[in-house]
Formats: C-alpha cells, structure tokens, sequence
C-alpha cells in the first residue's frame, strides 16, 4: 500500500496579520539602522554597530508588537556581511511571533520580478519573509510573479500607492487616461487581488499617514501601511482624518518615534507601547 501525503495550504499573510493586530496592536514598528541612529546609540557605523543595534532592537520588540519592518537597504550598504544580519534577524523576529515586512520597494519584470519574489517570498529563501514592499509603476502586471509567489507561500505584499514624499505626487496623482489617478488605478488593482478574502486580503497598500487628504479610495480588504507616524510629522490622531472608514485596516509604522530610545530595551517596549496604545485609542474613537 502506497501511503498518502497531505499538504496543508498555508494561513494566508491578511487572516495572520489581522490576528496579530488584534492581539498585539496594530503597529509596525521599523529597524532602520541610520548611521545617525547607530551614533545615537554610542555604536561605531560598522558591521558590530548594526548587528548590536538589530539585535537589541528584535530581542526588545519581537515578542509583542505585530509587525516589525527591516529597511533591507541599510544592511546591504555593509555587502554580504551586511545581509547575513539581516538574515538572522528576519528568522529571529518571525521566530518570536512577529511579522516581518521586508521593506525592499522591488520592482521590474519578468524574470528580473521573479528572482525578486524567489528573495524575499520563497520559504527555502534565508530572506523569507511574511511581506515584501513592492512598486508597481512598471505596470501592476509587472508585480505578478511576487503575487503569485505570495499567494503559495501564505506571504503578503504591499503595493506603493500614495507615499510620504511630496516628490511622489508627480508620478502617483498623475491622471489615466480614463481619469483615475494612477494611485487609484494601482488600489482598485489591489482591491481586486483582495476579492473574497476573509478577514482580510494579503496585498496592502503603502499610503503615507502624513497626506492631508488621501483623495482615493482606501478600501480595498487589504491592509493599508502607514508610513510617517513620529519623526516625519503624523501622529496616531491623525489616522482617522487620512483612512477615513477604513482605518481599522491600518498598519501604522513608526521607526525614529521607537528607535531613538535605544539602546534600552525597556525604553524600547515603552515606545513601542506608547505608540500602540495611540493608535488604539485613534481607531476606537471612529
């Protein structure tokens, strides 16, 4: 007799991402490991700089907040051995309960997309990670191997739609030519990756949380990333006005607002807390 195997799909990365936002809050917390940072915390901008700075950072943040985000180009200034911290701290974040959104903004074609997706959403990958920030303006099709690749792997993906930079305007409001803005074109994309999914779809949004009017509809059964809470102006109070109804979708993040505290610890889960606690008390008064 011939035995049978079964496999188990995967928990896609939306129903995990919104289990972990109800459970430890929903804030993203970034590990961007600036040289002004590193001095900030008395390290040297070397490679024993970064590994204390990313390893103080998860062992204080990993067990209790629901997502942590490493900006991958911070540890590749440093080459190989640069990356071989990141590596450990992807396994070591996801290893104690938190998300990891590799913050990497990929984006290309074919071939080139798919090797991008084989990085950072392949299981066997050393990068693997829950998410991956991509930019879709070589054309949403040209996102297709990350989705796919996310999809067969319970893996997430957000899609830049309206960033924080003022610069970004120029690309992002300009118009389609059946008069949608090129943002609104990428989120009615998204929304339709996220169709039928439940709770919550596994293709976000980046939306930046200091926009005074986002313009667009947000609504897409995605999870919204907010960048710019902290250092760069917005706060927790600010989400409702951005999001409108769909702010309980939002997945505020933070990095200078927490980092700058290090390198205590305790000083670190405070922040971290603090934050959480905000954004709490802003999505409830909806």
């Amino acid at each position: 007799m011939t035995a049978t195997t079964t496999t188990t799909a995967p928990v896609p990365f939306g129903a995990r991402l919104r289990t972990a936002m109800d459970t430890r809050g929903p804030l993203c917390v970034g590990i961007d490991p600036h040289a002004s940072l590193l001095a900030d915390w008395g390290l040297d901008d070397t490679v024993a700089g970064l590994e204390r700075f990313t390893r103080t950072t998860v062992e204080a943040l990993a067990d209790r907040v629901a997502v942590l985000k490493p900006q991958s180009a911070f540890f590749e200034r440093f080459g190989s051995r640069g990356v071989a911290v990141l590596e450990k701290a992807v396994a070591e974040a996801r290893s104690a309960g938190a998300l990891v959104l590799m913050d990497a903004k990929r984006g290309d074609i074919g071939s080139t997309m798919a090797a991008y997706a084989a990085t950072y959403l392949a299981p066997e990958s050393p990068l693997f990670s829950d998410a991956v920030t991509v930019s879709p303006y070589l054309g949403f099709g040209s996102l297709r191997p990350a989705l796919d690749a996310a999809a067969a792997a319970g893996a997430g993906v957000f899609v830049l739609a309206l960033t924080s930079n003022p610069e970004g305007a120029e690309v992002q409001r300009a118009t389609a030519a059946d008069g949608r803005s090129l943002a609104q074109v990428m989120l009615d994309h998204m929304a339709a990756e996220n169709a039928g999914a439940v709770p919550l779809g596994s293709v976000g949004a980046v939306v930046g949380a200091t926009l005074h009017d986002a313009g667009v509809e947000l609504a897409i059964n995605g999870p919204l990333l907010a960048p710019g809470i902290g250092a760069q102006g917005a706060t927790p109070a600010d989400l409702p006005r951005v999001f409108g109804s769909a702010v309980g979708d939002v997945v505020p993040s933070v990095s200078r607002g927490v980092l700058r505290h290090g390198p205590d610890a305790a000083a670190l889960r405070s922040a971290a807390a603090r934050f959480a606690d905000e954004v709490r008390a802003a999505v409830s008064a909806i």
